[in-house]
């Protein structure tokens, strides 16, 4: 895309830029049905012009809006030249990047188009990407770290991008085998009450794993593969004694382990293996007086080599938006109030919709 300097000069202090969409692209692709994509931008950018005319864009306003929306744009184009669609959300967040760049936020290494059309996994017709920033970093981490903490708030596609990383690694045979596993805390001493076998009893508590390796794997596939041992789904528990080699592991919900288990679980580490682990720290269900062996983690491990902690944060959650002003709004009244166990403990939603993150 071209920015000329164009008549109709603009009001002193204001400049003004015009961006030629090239014939190949329809400009409802660039605009968005009914302009949708076009009014986010104005709606970012209130007090510049932008305005459309066949297939030339040109905006007046403040010079360094103008710039902004020059790039927000030219990276659009990027994005569509791929064949990925332009939709709101990542429009939004172009411009959330940009912005964060702009303002020394973020160090702009990485491009909104490049953190849009980095594809982690395609399965059944769509395709698995990071959203934001920080999740094409965390991505990156996994690829880059034998260890790798992802920590953030619900909705961050933590657990989501880590089980897209590690059928990634199994397809294309870097590692012969996935097991996912987190700890059963919520069910406590009552396991024992509850009816069925030992695998109906916690398999509640793992459920979660299972709803998202459905989005990434053919469903009819999946009995097969843990039959045979190439995905394991397992309680904590389980992975005592073991050392577990040529593997890529996931421990969910790791704020929910003793300081205890997280060491257990992460000399557990063999050969040709990678683990990943992921919690919000926020979100701890252990009995009063428990310690998080998540939080005390990153103190322990905090420089050691080939482990890297990747911190999302509300501006990462890829739910609803409303999502990502409710995690703000708790962090906000703990920070005000205090909470017992460091966080909304007590108001959290059970195993809230930990398959659909990260798409």
């Amino acid at each position: 895309m071209t920015q000329t300097s164009a008549a109709n000069t603009p009001a002193q202090g204001q400049a003004r830029a015009e961006f030629t969409v090239p014939a190949q692209h329809p400009m409802v692709t660039v605009l968005g049905s009914g302009d949708s994509l076009l009014r986010v931008i104005e709606k970012a950018f209130p007090a510049a012009d932008i305005h459309v005319r066949g297939n030339e864009i040109s905006a007046v306003g403040d010079t360094a809006d103008v710039a902004l929306i020059q790039r927000v744009f030219d990276e659009m184009m990027l994005v569509l030249r791929t064949g990925q669609p332009m939709t709101e959300d990542a429009v939004e967040r172009s411009i959330a990047m940009l912005k964060a760049s702009e303002n020394g936020e973020s160090d702009g290494q990485e491009t909104p188009a490049e953190v849009l059309t980095q594809n982690i996994l395609s399965s059944r017709g769509r395709t698995i990407r990071p959203k934001t920033l920080n999740q094409k970093r965390y991505v990156d981490a996994i690829d880059k770290h034998t260890i790798v903490f992802g920590i953030g708030p619900a909705g961050t596609g933590k657990t989501y991008l880590a089980m897209a990383k590690a059928v990634q690694a199994l397809q294309s045979k870097q590692v012969n085998r996935i097991i996912l596993t987190r700890p059963a805390v919520e069910a406590g001493e009552r396991l024992g009450f509850l009816p069925g076998t030992l695998y109906e009893k916690i398999d509640p508590y793992l459920r979660p794993l299972y709803d998202a390796l459905h989005d990434m794997i053919d469903p009819d596939s999946i009995p097969r593969l843990m039959a045979a041992g190439t995905i394991e789904v397992a309680p904590l528990a389980y992975m005592r004694g073991r050392t577990l080699n040529d593997a890529f592991i996931i421990l969910d919900e790791a704020q929910n382990t003793s300081p205890e288990q997280m060491k257990m679980f992460l000399t557990r580490l063999g050969f040709d293996s990678k683990i990943v682990i992921t919690g919000d720290v926020t979100q701890v269900d252990l009995p009063g007086g428990t310690k998080s062996g998540l939080r005390q983690v990153q103190d322990i491990l905090d420089g050691v080599e080939d482990v890297h902690f990747s911190r999302l944060s509300s501006q990462d959650v890829v739910r609803h938006k409303l999502v990502g002003r409710i995690v703000d709004a708790y962090e906000k009244y703990d920070n005000t109030h205090g909470t017992e166990n460091g966080g909304a403990a007590k108001t959290r939603p059970k195993a809230a919709g930990h398959g659909h993150k990260g798409k």
